[in-house]
């Protein structure tokens, strides 16, 4: 459907029901919504613009359905923020306007969320459809994903996606991976490069990627180092002076980093190099995440 013009005028019985619905109770979703985030935000809906998308049997509650559309969004920006802060939709939707409006670009199926020139945009194919959907956290997530930067700012070096499965994935298992590898080496100083601005530039141009990529850079970067702890202790590095004494002559820097390759060296799906004193578990973009658990595997021969 294209979009339709604004209605010249309300019906008296709509313009009630937006009255006694919607406006009166406007004031109350807006301290509501500001109270959420942290800071003031608006609401800005225009009822003769939604009313020529409503069918017959839902012109007469207008105001109802406009605040159902509210009312259930934040309810589900409540679990948003909850999982995820306030700060990321604070910034994208620097307006802090929250509005109602058609999906002109036929994106979801009957219901949506965008974030369009810092507004954050409930979107309707059908109106007045799965309207508690409308906010689902995966949609506000991919919103965000999706938002190009405030005027005058660059984009960030990682997605919204991308940096959520870091911080939700690796990041509390890092300090542990790390530990635990120093301790099997008997290198308290051991360092962990996981290289996720370099894996989010490799994988973003590669249109051999799996889909699913954005959301497990930090899941699966957190198995591959996992795999290497544990090729260490089926090796049985910590108990072997000799295993030991050859990984750190070759991993002179103390260090073991991820990273996307073009093209592998001897492996098939990943492998481990040495490159300059640093141990880099590698794998190429399509094979990204397939095999984890053998990142490691030829580790001794290498050494």
């Amino acid at each position: 459907m294209p979009r339709l013009p604004p209605a010249e005028k309300l019906p008296l019985a709509v313009r009630k029901n937006v009255r006694d619905q919607w406006q009166e109770k406007k004031a109350e979703l807006e301290e509501k919504l500001s109270s959420l985030f942290g800071t003031t935000w608006t609401i800005d809906i225009d009822p003769l613009v939604i009313y020529p998308y409503a069918e017959e049997w839902a012109q007469a509650s207008l105001g109802e359905f406009i605040y159902q559309y509210v009312s259930g969004a934040i309810g589900r920006l409540e679990s948003f923020v909850s999982d995820n802060g306030p700060a990321d939709l604070n910034k994208a939707s620097y307006t802090h306007t929250l509005t109602l409006d058609f999906d002109e670009a036929s994106r979801f199926s009957y219901c949506g969320v965008d974030i369009h020139e810092g507004k954050l945009r409930l979107l309707f194919a059908q109106f007045a459809t799965n309207i508690d959907d409308t906010c689902d956290p995966s949609k506000v997530l991919q919103a965000l994903n999706e938002a190009p930067p405030p005027p005058g700012e660059e984009a960030p070096k990682l997605s919204v996606v991308v940096q959520k499965g870091i911080r939700d994935e690796y990041e509390p298992a890092a300090e542990s991976i790390r530990s635990q590898i120093a301790e099997i080496l008997q290198k308290p100083d051991f360092k962990v490069t996981p290289g996720f601005e370099g894996v989010y530039e490799a994988l973003s141009k590669e249109n051999g990627a799996r889909d699913d990529w954005q959301g497990n850079v930090g899941p699966f970067v957190k198995l591959y180092f996992e795999a290497f702890v544990n090729t260490l202790r089926s090796e049985k590095f910590g108990e072997d002076d000799l295993l030991q004494e050859g990984f750190n002559e070759a991993v002179e820097k103390e260090e073991v980093a991820f990273r996307i390759v073009d093209k592998l060296v001897k492996g098939s799906y990943n492998e481990p190099v040495v490159e300059d004193g640093v141990l880099y578990l590698q794998t190429t973009p399509q094979n990204f995440g397939t095999n984890i658990d053998d990142i490691a595997a030829k580790l001794i021969d290498l050494l």
